[in-house]
């Protein structure tokens, strides 16, 4: 009220005296109506709780064990009551530490005993590949069911959700070949009604055309079967110019034609209507035609390039 009276500011007073505005205005308040009155305590209070180091350290200890009613995790709620605390002070506990015990993150482990050899090559493709050569990034998504919602789709409105009927019908399915060019962006694409060695073959007989007669030809992908099969090692005999590279087992990662299939799934194949596999057909590949319009490159670097991917300690697993 002394701060006030002499004329300082709302900010000033909140600043000096590490309260808000709500604070100061609720006295100024009790003041104005009951005067010297109304400035007393209304209840006695109590001190101000003060987290130490030691509660700090068992409730973080607590939280790495899990509960003993048979849960998988510790919510802020359970684990106050039972230290006899605030929930407020073990989530603000549970902050400063940056856990977060209610989610999980998920994991591949390589058993691939040429990890480090096969993922450094891979790498060194995106980082630093040839002037005079083009890498792609190659993979099927396969089994796409062409969904068709038996109810109409209600669309997004203020304040509600776009609406999608329960019952579904399926027209059938298609798998999507689709090789990302690392320098561009772009994507080539083509679906199938199965995934085989023969439209596999095919599909790279199209790859290599739509490049300059000569040019090197460097293809990533995964360790399926059909990528190895005996026709495809045929072809690669007779086309001299292309070189496949194989990731590691369990590393899908590497392969970023991962990242744009992730997004083809989001924007086109998540919450889509076909009426039929070839109206699937016909929107992915005009999603292709547009994507590829304002197409950019995935940039690939290291945070910390004194760090290396090396396989577990304690095992024969490679873990990245």
């Amino acid at each position: 009220m002394l701060l006030l009276a002499s004329g300082r500011s709302y900010r000033d007073i909140c600043r000096e005296l590490g309260c808000s505005p709500a604070y100061v205005a609720r006295w100024k308040a009790r003041f104005q109506k009951h005067r010297l009155a109304g400035l007393d305590s209304r209840y006695a209070g109590r001190e101000a709780w003060v987290v130490t180091a030691e509660m700090e350290a068992r409730v973080l200890a607590l939280t790495q064990k899990p509960p003993a009613d048979g849960s998988t995790h510790w919510s802020s709620r359970k684990l106050a009551r039972k230290l006899g605390i605030s929930h407020v002070t073990v989530a603000k506990i549970w902050a400063r530490a940056g856990i977060k015990p209610h989610r999980i993150q998920r994991y591949m482990a390589s058993d691939d005993p040429d990890f480090e050899k096969k993922a450094a090559d891979i790498i060194g493709l995106y980082l630093n590949p040839s002037k005079h050569a083009a890498v792609f990034c190659l993979d099927e998504k396969s089994h796409i069911q062409a969904l068709d919602r038996l109810d109409p789709v209600l669309p997004l409105s203020p304040g509600r959700l776009e609406r999608h009927g329960f019952e579904y019908y399926r027209h059938g399915t298609l798998s999507l070949y689709a090789a990302l060019d690392t320098l561009s962006g772009e994507v080539v694409g083509k679906t199938v009604s199965r995934h085989t060695s023969d439209e596999l073959v095919a599909f790279l007989r199209e790859l290599i055309a739509g490049q300059p007669r000569g040019r090197q030809i460097h293809v990533i992908l995964d360790n399926l079967s059909v990528h190895k099969s005996s026709l495809v090692q045929r072809f690669l005999e007779a086309t001299p110019r292309l070189k496949l590279h194989f990731t590691p087992t369990y590393s899908s990662w590497l392969n970023q034609v991962e990242i744009w299939f992730a997004k083809i799934e989001r924007d086109v194949i998540a919450r889509g209507v076909f009426t039929s596999t070839t109206d699937l057909s016909r929107k992915i590949m005009r999603y292709i035609r547009r994507y590829n319009r304002n197409a950019r490159p995935i940039r690939w670097s290291y945070s910390d390039t004194t760090r290396r991917i090396r396989p577990a300690s304690d095992s024969s697993v490679t873990s990245h």
